[in-house]
């Protein structure tokens, strides 16, 4: 008897969940909502119990000050009754800036398959550009590339990652629901978020590239370099993918990230392994290469965000080696990243959780919405190949909005 009140209750919960629309799903009056998705768990959240503001300066150190005030949130939360409180949010590119965490008051996991399969996505508004802003504008987006490659030469760097802003002014504010709908209905199989920014905005993004999941003492990490554009007509988009296998600069570029995550997961595990060649992978815009690294940490009561804080920012999204790429970005791009090729995901107090890289994603407030995008440049890099990539990349974005890539100012 007991068994078919519990049947019926699931079935009677499950019929309420698919009931719901996506915008019911992730907004809740007066509250602030976060919502990150993936194969491996999804999950939802409403309300601030606490904010974590601290730059995640030597996060991997569980002494570090960013990981007493992410312990000291978490001892607050259960003392407020919140039980099995989760970390989300987002870091930034540049950990000395401010972090973007929260403590939910409220959260569950939800099965993936039930959370983006609730509805279609509807159908977005027609919207008119009024003002298109790329920041760099493309000449000097190349002549940045120019700048890098030369540098190349007279250092020990051997690979930087340049990017660039499309900044969007369009005719009507934008529905963030629909424009998440779109996301999650084009990149399927990505890593979907939406998280709400001090300023009032709200940073939504599909992300293809995973930083670090942990569960207990199992790690994995899917990192991403080398891409090309994705071509609508079969036959090309398949010699497209083959050129890319093939190609010695995407090679050369994606194992120096390999060996660079490598380097820094080995004191930490007992147990790794690392394929020797990569794979393919597709978004809806875009071939990578692509490596699935898989490992058990010496340590299970390392956290995840330990983990991600010990990886970023990998070359993928930096450069190699690190620091001197970094000082070189300092020095040609004339934006703050902020949350960009951050990292963005959630950690529960175990220590479990997931983080991926923060790409293909923008910034949206009102009728503005801030698009990213970047390229890894190496020796043999192209400036206009470069230039080329960043486009197709802001595709993602471009064509969730129903807009088509643009020349902008």
């Amino acid at each position: 008897m007991i068994s078919n009140i519990e049947q019926s209750l699931t079935r009677r919960k499950k019929l309420s969940l698919k009931s719901m629309s996506q915008n019911q799903l992730i907004s809740s009056a007066g509250q602030q909502q976060f919502l990150f998705t993936s194969a491996y768990r999804s999950i939802q959240a409403s309300g601030v119990f606490s904010e974590i503001t601290t730059p995640a300066v030597d996060g991997e150190s569980a002494d570090s000050h960013f990981q007493f005030s992410i312990q000291k949130a978490f001892s607050q939360a259960k003392k407020a009754g919140i039980k099995k409180p989760v970390v989300m949010g987002a870091v930034p590119f540049d950990v000395t800036q401010p972090s973007c965490l929260y403590v939910p008051q409220e959260h569950q996991f939800v099965p993936r398959e039930e959370l983006l399969g609730l509805n279609q996505a509807p159908h977005a508004r027609a919207l008119a550009i009024l003002n298109a802003k790329s920041i760099p504008a493309e000449p000097r987006f190349k002549q940045a590339v120019e700048q890098a490659v030369a540098n190349f030469n007279f250092s020990d760097i051997r690979k930087a990652v340049l990017s660039r802003v499309l900044e969007l002014e369009l005719s009507q504010d934008i529905d963030i629901s629909a424009l998440f709908a779109q996301l999650v209905s084009q990149n399927a199989s990505g890593y979907h978020f939406r998280l709400p920014m001090p300023d009032g905005s709200e940073l939504i993004g599909a992300s293809p590239e995973l930083l670090i999941r942990k569960q207990a003492d199992q790690m994995f990490s899917n990192p991403l370099a080398g891409s090309a554009k994705r071509d609508i007509d079969l036959d090309r988009d398949k010699i497209i993918s083959q050129a890319l296998k093939e190609s010695n600069k995407d090679l050369y570029e994606h194992q120096l990230v390999i060996e660079a995550i490598r380097q820094a997961l080995e004191p930490y595990c007992r147990e790794l392994t690392v394929p020797e060649t990569p794979d393919l992978i597709s978004t809806a815009a875009m071939w990578h290469l692509s490596t699935n690294i898989h490992g058990r940490v010496n340590n299970p009561e390392m956290s995840a965000l330990q983990l991600a804080c010990l990886l970023h920012p990998t070359p993928a999204v930096c450069g190699s080696p690190t620091l001197d790429a970094r000082k070189l970005i300092n020095l040609v791009e004339s934006f703050e990243r902020g949350l960009f090729t951050g990292m963005v995901g959630w950690c529960d107090e175990n220590g479990d959780g997931e983080w991926v890289i923060t790409i293909r994603c923008g910034t949206v407030k009102d009728n503005m919405i801030r698009l990213f995008a970047g390229a890894g440049i190496v020796k043999d890099s192209c400036p206009e190949s470069e230039w080329q990539e960043t486009e197709a990349k802001l595709a993602t974005m471009l064509n969730a909005l129903g807009i088509q890539p643009m020349v902008a100012a």
